[in-house]
């Protein structure tokens, strides 16, 4: 009888298809992949002690390189944090501002994330879709806060200035054209039956796997929990909109497409509600500009980010920067089930697991 030998082989640090600067060491028997052993921290910043030397605003910038890709995202979540720690109360236009640039930022990242898949399984033009669309948001963003990728638009207690008045029509258009986009995408990739065949079974990740592991976000819905923080625990006005959550059922790299998909329309359908209802008004609390919360409070506040659950802990010792902040980075937990998903595979499917986990290593090593 043939027997073969046990080998490694090294994915990353620095190969494309990691999507950053994650290295995953594959554990090879012949073509099937016995284990596959996660290294983090070639990205690490050390961003949770930086908050400790900075006042509450000065951090705002910082957290927007957490999860760049969906740069309003963390922003949001910090500033709701602090808001909660203060008790500061949100002017309603710069409330429903935010779930606007949040939504945008939502799609933009699921964007990147058709484009890597796309380019990752050899789908060069699914990149082109991705990155040619996704464009129109950073024209968006740069027209609001005046940057593209890293954007602090958001900030305690609203948003940074008002929106221009060519804002909304151009929104708009981009809302409207969302099921344009989604039918390329699905014509060039999903309804593909060599893509199917890479992504189809591959990676599966089982309910009862995905609650032990934590994973949350699309990577979780894909499994079949229609579990999402904006409607269990609605934060900021999403109570009032009307949405529904996409969910897979078998758990594999193809639903974690999918429900990726069918989050852009999602969140399309919530920028228009949100246009549609946006008040005049102020567009800032009236916020001190030395924050300084009563000592010995502590708070956690979670939000439905793009990867999933991202959730902020502050300690105040009633100085002017956060005595301790910690973040709970979906990602770095997401990245925790690539060993399982990958198991029995063959060498292919790890390059398929990582971009369909959608993993960002900025907030993964933070």
């Amino acid at each position: 009888m043939m027997q073969s030998d046990i080998y490694t082989v090294n994915v990353g640090p620095i190969h494309p298809s990691t999507h950053g600067g994650l290295h995953a060491e594959a554990v090879m028997d012949g073509e099937i992949i016995q284990d596959v052993i996660v290294h983090l921290g070639y990205v690490h910043r050390s961003v949770e002690k930086i908050a400790e030397s900075k006042t509450y605003q000065q951090f705002v910038p910082y957290t927007a390189r957490l999860d760049y890709l969906a740069t309003n995202l963390p922003v949001l979540g910090y500033c709701q944090t602090v808001e909660k720690l203060l008790g500061i109360q949100v002017p309603e236009r710069a409330e429903y501002i935010r779930v606007i640039m949040a939504e945008l930022s939502r799609i933009a990242s699921h964007q990147i994330a058709i484009a890597a898949t796309g380019i990752d399984l050899g789908a060069t033009t699914g990149l082109m879709y991705g990155m040619r669309d996704r464009e129109r948001i950073m024209n968006i963003f740069e027209m609001t806060g005046g940057q593209r990728l890293l954007s602090s638009y958001i900030r305690i207690g609203g948003v940074a200035a008002d929106i221009p008045k060519e804002f909304i029509p151009v929104v708009r258009s981009f809302a409207h054209d969302i099921p344009l986009m989604i039918d390329e995408y699905n014509g060039l990739m999903t309804g593909n039956e060599i893509w199917a065949a890479r992504m189809q079974g591959v990676g599966i990740l089982s309910l009862e796997d995905a609650v032990k592991y934590g994973v949350t976000g699309p990577n979780l819905r894909a499994s079949g929990i229609a579990y999402d923080i904006r409607k269990a625990e609605p934060y900021g006005i999403y109570d009032r909109f009307d949405f529904d959550i996409p969910v897979g059922s078998r758990g594999d790299s193809l639903d974690r497409w999918k429900v990726r998909i069918e989050e852009l329309r999602q969140s399309g359908r919530i920028i228009e509600q949100a246009l549609d209802n946006l008040p005049e008004g102020e567009i800032t609390a009236r916020v001190p500009k030395v924050l300084k919360p009563e000592p010995g409070i502590e708070v956690y506040h979670r939000i439905e980010s793009a990867k999933g659950e991202l959730g902020y802990y502050i300690v105040s010792d009633g100085g002017k920067k956060p005595y301790r902040l910690h973040v709970r980075a979906p990602s770095f937990i997401n990245l925790m089930v690539l060993p399982l998903v990958c198991r029995g595979g063959v060498f292919q499917d790890i390059i398929t697991n990582i971009a369909t986990l959608d993993p960002i290593l900025g907030e993964s090593d933070r």
